[in-house]
């Protein structure tokens, strides 16, 4: 069954790139996936799968007998951003404020492929496969949605993989690494409460404004000096807001950030920490503190012989030379929830190309993919599949 996978999936590329560019032409937020769910379950019917559609709102299952009944899971994102895309691409996005920078509308192209590639196969499967192709993974926990509208009691799985087409490595290359592979991510908003006045007054007034930068300044020592230096941690404030005119202290400042951890201790010990270093800033400037935190997906944690299976895929797939152990890298991924429920693998494939210019980073205007990397992702998903 494996001897003509490669040059199935080679030959797949033209379709991989219309489907794609199909997709990246419409494309929608999270829970909003009505087009984009349509078009891929119409692809899917063309191919021959009953499909399940509206699975947590916009997501869409499909399924494959194999001979045993314990099964893979393989996964896609089918959500996309609000960014406004920059001119000029014959297959920009058609939809103002909206755009495909993430690469998901690539991962739904690679697993239609082989979901292409699996069902002329079917017969020979030696597992049941379960395609899920999930909404709203930018942030707002759509693998969660999924798991609680049952998509593991589809089927008897026992394993989960996905991929992630990444900007940052070499067309052509797979990294993948067992553990840690991606960070926990939460958000605070913290807002210090003072006593407004006018600037030239300011020993009438408690600032906060003066307090936040303070407390911004001394976030700095939560992981330079209380977490352990074995151990990666990132705290990062994103927005200072506080005042609106030069001669006026305001009443309140907001500091809003965000806090990255790959060990469950270390993410415990960020959420206390940041809170009581702000709270003790702000009480010794006679400022209240109100704080909210937002808590975000866990660490994304590869399961070690899944992803020693996973490297001896991409292996086949790449070559060895091609494939990569990476190190843990801070962004966060909502496949997480999924391996916190299943063994499993979550990988990357390359899609920058630096003579094509396509070297644009993530969640940017400029964002795009170099599209011969999609038949690598079908077939690695496809040999995935048949174990």
């Amino acid at each position: 069954m494996d001897d003509r996978l490669s040059a199935d999936a080679k030959a797949l590329e033209p379709k991989l790139t219309e489907w794609r560019r199909a997709l990246h032409r419409k494309p929608e937020l999270g829970f909003e996936e009505r087009w984009t769910s349509g078009f891929v379950a119409e692809r899917l019917e063309e191919m021959g799968y009953e499909v399940e559609r509206g699975v947590a709102q916009t997501g869409i299952v499909a399924k494959l007998s194999g001979k045993s009944k314990a099964a893979v899971m393989l996964r896609a994102d089918m959500d996309a951003l609000p960014i406004q895309e920059v001119e000029g691409r014959p297959y920009g996005s058609e939809h103002a404020g909206r755009m495909h920078a993430c690469g998901h509308d690539g991962h739904m192209a690679m697993l239609l492929g082989a979901a292409s590639l699996l069902k002329t196969r079917e017969a020979d499967l030696p597992r049941d496969v379960l395609l899920c192709f999930q909404p709203a993974e930018e942030a707002r926990g759509g693998a969660r949605a999924m798991i609680e509208d049952g998509v593991l009691d589809r089927a008897d799985v026992r394993e989960v993989y996905g991929l992630h087409l990444w900007s940052g490595f070499p067309v052509g290359e797979v990294h993948v690494r067992p553990g840690p592979i991606m960070a926990a991510q939460d958000e605070f908003t913290a807002v210090f409460h003072g006593q407004g006045g006018h600037g030239a007054l300011p020993h009438t007034t408690i600032d906060p404004n003066l307090a936040a930068a303070q407390g911004l300044v001394a976030l700095q020592s939560v992981v330079s000096r209380r977490i352990d230096p074995l151990h990666a941690a990132v705290v990062s404030v994103g927005r200072i807001a506080g005042g609106e005119a030069a001669n006026v202290i305001p009443e309140t400042t907001e500091l809003v950030g965000t806090m990255r951890s790959f060990d469950p201790g270390v993410r415990e010990q960020l959420r206390r920490d940041v809170r009581t270093v702000l709270a003790g800033i702000a009480d010794a400037h006679g400022c209240r503190l109100a704080w909210e935190l937002r808590k975000g997906y866990p660490a994304v944690v590869n399961e070690a012989s899944a992803t020693e299976r996973a490297r001896a895929v991409a292996e086949r797939v790449v070559g060895a030379e091609r494939v990569v152990t990476c190190a843990p890298m801070a962004a966060a991924e909502d496949f997480a929830y999924f391996l916190e429920q299943r063994p499993g693998a979550f990988m990357f494939v390359g899609v920058r190309n630096e003579e094509r210019g396509i070297t644009a980073p993530h969640h940017n205007p400029a964002f795009d993919l170099d599209e011969s990397a999609l038949p690598v992702g079908a077939e690695l998903l496809a040999r995935l599949a048949v174990g």
